[in-house]
């Protein structure tokens, strides 16, 4: 089956799919061992019109027969930064460190960061994800003075071209002792507001960062900002600022949505400190994305041709047995942050499963790119196949599991309302004007 196969208007119906359990949750069907089920999938103008078991399998008269072929909902990509995508050619991370990360975007975002500079950049970020199937995308903003006011207005332009085709969010991104300054920081919460934007920072283990995470707390209330914070991306053991953000929802007795993002240290720390952390996490709300193929990538990365030791990543399983929603994401792309990646949220999610170890079983993980990101975001009807819900899927050729996992699926379908897209992925000589160093 090739794209130009579903018409582009008028009804159709993609019979013998196989969906997955998680993904459809209104689909009655025998699902095998792996969460999956045969179904016919009947499209009409636009929308999901029926999802029925096909438990024969046979091919209704006038259907396209996928063969068992898996389809998915279009994914949600909850945490990016494409205000720095795609910058390495002219400013690479000198030695793969996250000082040298941070140094080197630090560097170029002074120099290079204008209004033409980032608004292309994250325009060819965001036609590389919709072409890979992306529906929805979380991006942070470098808001350190005087780059909010730059791309802010940038982002809000660019949200309105993607109106349609990508769902765009955005959080503010500074180091929290930026909040120190009151009266900025404040002024930043109000440019967040009028942008419907949500209210981040990265977190340290400063000596005041309770008192900081309270002035967060409190703007991020007056304003009615949902919270989306960095934390504790590093393997230093004392780093507990995870334990931070959840003590400070519940004494500030917040009630808004609150992500965080890496919690890499988590994962190095005593058991007994451990478990109080995901107990707080639990009670508190909190929800956690881990950023496998960018945390594998810096981490542990010491420098000294010795060989890194661990894999980066936070307690994904730990936190999804107590309830806690688990999200992965791509992170960033081509930047001193991760030299690779393309948001291609499959790529995520087969990289996830290897690192992370989402199979035996799989059960509802394929759930964490697409509808727990979706509710996090405040997205409803994401992430999901329903009757009566947008025809936006994927088609892909693989049938199990290991077939889908194993292979780039760069052939793949991509629905949205109902039409298949021309999946044209930018060629990088396009930017080659921007990354004269």
């Amino acid at each position: 089956m090739t794209s130009e196969m579903i018409p582009e208007t008028g009804q159709f119906v993609l019979s013998n799919v196989r969906l997955h359990a998680s993904l459809t949750p209104g689909l009655s069907a025998a699902f095998d061992a792996d969460g999956f089920a045969l179904a016919d999938i009947t499209v009409a103008d636009g929308k999901i019109s029926s999802i029925i078991a096909n438990r024969r399998p046979n091919t209704p008269a006038g259907a396209l027969d996928l063969g068992g072929r898996i389809v998915m909902p279009c994914f949600v990509d909850g945490h990016t930064h494409i205000d720095k995508g795609h910058i390495w050619p002219r400013k690479p991370n000198p030695d793969g460190t996250f000082m040298g990360a941070l140094n080197a975007t630090g560097a170029d975002r002074a120099a290079r960061w204008s209004a033409e500079d980032v608004a292309r950049r994250m325009d060819f970020s965001l036609r590389c994800a919709y072409a890979h199937g992306t529906r929805a995308l979380r991006t942070h903003l470098d808001s350190v003075a005087p780059q909010e006011e730059i791309s802010w207005p940038v982002f809000e332009t660019v949200r309105e071209k993607w109106r349609g085709r990508i769902e765009l969010q955005a959080a503010c991104l500074l180091g929290i002792e930026g909040v120190r300054d009151k009266k900025w920081f404040e002024s930043l919460a109000k440019r967040v507001a009028a942008a419907n934007g949500v209210l981040g920072v990265v977190t340290y283990m400063l000596p005041d960062l309770e008192e900081l995470l309270d002035r967060v707390f409190a703007q991020a209330i007056k304003h009615g900002l949902d919270l989306d914070f960095h934390a504790d991306e590093t393997d230093d053991i004392s780093a507990i600022s995870l334990k931070k953000i959840a003590e400070a929802a519940l004494w500030n007795g917040f009630e808004g949505n609150i992500l965080v993002g890496h919690c890499c240290s988590l994962a190095r720390q005593p058991d007994l400190d451990v478990l109080d952390t995901l107990d707080k996490m639990a009670k508190a709300g909190l929800a956690v994305v881990s950023l496998p193929m960018c945390n594998l990538y810096l981490q542990d990365r010491r420098g000294d041709n010795t060989t890194p030791r661990w894999r980066g990543v936070t307690l994904l399983h730990e936190m999804k047995a107590r309830g806690i929603p688990v999200a992965v994401a791509s992170d960033n792309t081509r930047d001193p942050f991760y030299a690779y990646g393309d948001l291609d949220m499959l790529e995520v999610y087969r990289m996830a499963t290897r690192i992370l170890h989402f199979d035996h079983p799989v059960g509802d993980w394929p759930q964490a790119v697409t509808s727990t990101p979706a509710r996090v975001m405040r997205l409803d009807g994401f992430g999901t196949l329903a009757a009566g819900g947008g025809a936006d899927f994927v088609v892909f050729r693989g049938r199990n599991w290991t077939e889908l996992l194993s292979r780039p699926e760069s052939d793949r379908i991509v629905v949205r309302d109902g039409r298949a897209i021309e999946r044209q992925l930018p060629d990088y000589a396009e930017l080659d004007d921007l990354m004269v160093r």
